[in-house]
């Protein structure tokens, strides 16, 4: 596998293991320099994890924003300390006879722009330390409400004492903290079981390799084309940031550096708005990535690419 590819590989994640754990064992498979992911999946999680390779380590913070979409499982009357299958049982509650008219209009109560509080246990930090280091030393931290969006939540199945549902929601959001919200807003409690990633932007687990798969085929020379056919290249993830093309005197003034002017590329509010802009080369490659600002008539760098 040549170490120098750059672009995102798709990876349907397992249960039972770390998203850092999932991007060693991609870095090591596909022998690139660096590696990274877009997202974090619980341990007991599945699902959709991007992993950038090399160069698009660089382009994560641009993925990291787009909504996600998820399938999960919500069992009510047991509420754990973290919120999900995980943890150590605080609480339970027998009266979970609800009908399905009173579970979809408490469902209906999380849709559109809502208030949450993030876990004890997460990866958020106080002071430089983890949360979730905080919470098993006992003196967990209450981080406060942040403001996220669930785009659309819908109820697939009901089997009390679990009710599989599907969300799409503003990245940020945390869906061990949704069901348990849930289970407070019925009045029994209730805790995250199960948990699968469907979808990051327009990147499906569809479309995704599993990780064993790609273990096995990086075994043999071989099967270098099948996992390069895999990789989607830079200009491919960032599907939705309008572009540029540069010529090759543009090109080389981007890669040494040089400032950019609304004279190099012509900025239209109607096609970019106030958001970004990729520039490609004559070759399709993404170059940079830059922000254009009106009140000095120049591009910033977000990004630059060799």
């Amino acid at each position: 596998m040549p170490h120098q590819s750059n672009g995102i590989i798709l990876i349907d994640k397992p249960a039972g293991i770390s998203s850092a754990k999932v991007v060693a064992i991609v870095k090591k498979a596909l022998k690139v320099r660096k590696a990274g992911h877009t997202g974090t999946l619980d341990p007991f999680a599945t699902g959709l994890l991007i992993c950038c390779l090399n160069n698009a380590t660089k382009i994560a913070d641009f993925l990291i924003k787009d909504k996600k979409g998820y399938e999960a499982v919500l069992h009510l009357g047991i509420e754990t300390d973290t919120e999900d299958i995980t943890g150590k049982i605080i609480a339970t509650c027998d009266k979970i006879d609800f009908s399905d008219k009173e579970i979809n209009s408490v469902f209906k109560n999380f849709k559109g722009k809502i208030e949450q509080i993030p876990p004890a246990y997460s990866a958020l930090k106080h002071k430089g330390v983890p949360l979730y280091k905080l919470a098993r030393q006992g003196t967990p931290v209450k981080k406060p409400a942040r403001t996220i969006i669930i785009s659309d939540i819908s109820i697939l199945n009901i089997n009390l004492p679990e009710i599989h549902f599907k969300v799409w929601c503003s990245a940020g959001t945390y869906i061990r903290t949704l069901a348990s919200d849930i289970g407070k807003k019925l009045g029994c409690g209730g805790h995250l079981k199960s948990l699968r990633r469907m979808q990051i932007g327009r990147f499906s687990v569809n479309d995704s390799i599993k990780l064993d798969k790609i273990e096995k085929l990086s075994l043999t020379k071989q099967n270098d084309d099948i996992l390069l056919d895999k990789i989607i290249s830079m200009t491919d993830a960032l599907p939705d940031i309008p572009a540029f093309f540069a010529d090759e005197m543009q090109t080389k003034r981007i890669k040494n550096g040089c400032i950019l002017t609304g004279h190099d590329f012509h900025y239209d509010d109607n096609a970019f708005g106030n958001g970004n802009a990729k520039i490609l080369d004559n070759q399709n490659n993404i170059i940079a990535i830059v922000k254009y600002n009106n009140k000095d008539n120049i591009y910033k760098y977000n990004a630059v690419f060799n």
